[in-house]
């Protein structure tokens, strides 16, 4: 909190310090933290409180069997503090928004509690200060903030508050793929001018330690394109929508066909770069995936691009091309570039098929889709893929929506969530009534293709049956 606020706000504190712990002391934590209590990770861990005060709730902690890192900024708050503190309590001179010290440490906490704190951090440092607390949580550690609502014009004056919403809170948690698992209000047990809002996050876990791992690549990693995000949201894909493609599993790994993975490269690419011209990458440069095959994509419908669809003569040269340049493109960058964290080992590994020629009639069933390579997979990120694709997927469009942001686009605007939409196979007649409906309200008749006759209410059908070919283009409806 390095501000000239927040050094008016510091003076106010190390001047009142003694009557400010007297006053937090009078009231018991459990009383303070009971509406969220439930969500109190167990057993107890390492623990942070962000703000600690007179070391009241630090206390309460160390008395549970929690290790607390105390971190005041308050010179007089944290001498008085330490003087009566509990042995499990370290305290740390440090603050807001950068936590300098504190991330020095190297922690990750089981607990991090920010209470009555964030009204004193300005709008601007509290998406980083979000950022930087919710890089501190260990797998499935939880963070607390209270928001205080209700202040005087004196208290404002002195302590330097600012409005503080939990919309915004939700908003950056949002962000930084951190689920919301409670949210309350209270009112203040001693001013009757002030009410409190909870609001608790928690960091997914799956046990393994695999969805931490796979939040880091989403939120944190450094992103030159969409191709990181890209490939995880289609292995989350083929993990939750076609887990019966697996062709070997050991303890350690799952091998999947690389020729699935390049299908659905394509299918999620085709309609963002053909059809909605969003930009993947910064600069003016094209895609390595993106050859004179997946131009003529533009030819076939995203329908078809799935497991089991045929193509003969042109469309399958044009289909198995495309899958082999989005594989070479695949294995060259994103692959290559996904490692784990702070190690300089790749996190997936691929190795091409047999170079073949193109076949004038394919269907793209598990074994033709293993004729262009071997995808591998650990397994445990590959249960956690599909037990938690849920979660995953809209954590990965969020990001990938956002990423341009970053790129130093001049003529830059916000990504519209529903480009992203993924086109299932799903018989759909809505398109083909909506057109006749449109006709009838221009006075055009619409006759029965069987009957010739006009009835009030269209009925309408695919001319090559739904079950037999998932095909929703207008013409065949």
């Amino acid at each position: 909190m390095s501000t000239k606020k927040t050094a008016a706000k510091e003076s106010f504190y190390d001047l009142q310090a003694q009557e400010l712990s007297e006053q937090y002391n009078a009231l018991r934590a459990e009383s303070v933290h009971r509406a969220w209590l439930k969500e109190l990770p167990g057993p107890a861990g390492l623990a942070c409180d962000i703000g600690a005060g007179s070391g009241r709730d630090a206390n309460w902690l160390a008395q549970q069997g929690w290790d607390v890192v105390a971190v005041e900024p308050s010179r007089r708050m944290r001498a008085l503090a330490e003087a009566t503190s509990h042995s499990r309590v370290t305290w740390l001179d440090d603050s807001l928004p950068a936590l300098q010290k504190l991330r020095t440490l190297g922690h990750r906490f089981n607990l991090v509690l920010m209470s009555a704190v964030w009204m004193h951090l300005p709008p601007r440092d509290r998406e980083r200060a979000f950022r930087i607390v919710t890089d501190l949580l260990g797998p499935s550690g939880v963070l607390v903030i209270t928001l205080r609502h209700g202040s005087d014009e004196q208290e404002n004056l002195e302590r330097s508050f600012f409005r503080v919403s939990g919309g915004e809170l939700e908003a950056l948690a949002r962000q930084r793929a951190v689920a919301v698992v409670h949210r309350s209000d209270a009112r203040d047990e001693q001013r009757a001018h002030v009410n409190w809002e909870t609001l608790v996050f928690r960091l997914p876990d799956d046990g393994t330690g695999s969805l931490p791992l796979l939040r880091h690549i989403i939120v944190n990693d450094e992103k030159s394109s969409s191709y990181k995000l890209g490939l995880l949201r289609v292995l989350t894909r083929i993990a939750e929508s076609a887990p019966g493609i697996v062709q070997r599993r050991t303890e350690d790994y799952v091998d999947i066909p690389f020729g699935i993975v390049g299908l659905y490269w394509i299918k999620q690419y085709k309609p963002l770069v053909l059809k909605y011209k969003v930009r993947q990458s910064p600069g003016n440069r094209g895609y390595g995936f993106a050859k004179d095959a997946f131009y003529q994509l533009q030819q076939i419908s995203n329908y078809d691009l799935r497991v089991g669809a045929s193509f003969r003569d042109a469309r399958a040269a044009i289909v198995q091309a495309a899958i082999r340049d989005a594989c070479k493109n695949i294995k060259e960058m994103p692959v290559k570039f996904i490692k784990y964290p702070g190690q300089n080992r790749q996190m997936f590994e691929c190795s091409p098929g047999v170079r073949l020629s193109n076949q004038s009639q394919i269907t793209l069933s598990k074994e033709t889709l293993q004729q262009f390579g071997t995808f591998r997979i650990p397994v445990q990120l590959w249960q956690a893929l599909g037990q938690y694709a849920c979660w995953l997927e809209p954590a990965i469009l969020r990001e990938w929506a956002t990423l341009p942001r970053g790129w130093g686009i001049s003529d830059y605007k916000a990504t519209d969530m529903s480009v992203f939409d993924w086109e299932e196979g799903k018989r759909d007649t809505r398109i083909a009534c909506q057109r006749v409906e449109a006709l009838r309200a221009l006075g055009e008749k619409v006759p029965c293709v069987w009957s010739a006759r006009y009835p009030k209410a269209p009925h309408i059908d695919h001319c090559f049956p739904w079950a037999r070919w998932l095909n929703n283009d207008l013409w065949n409806l």
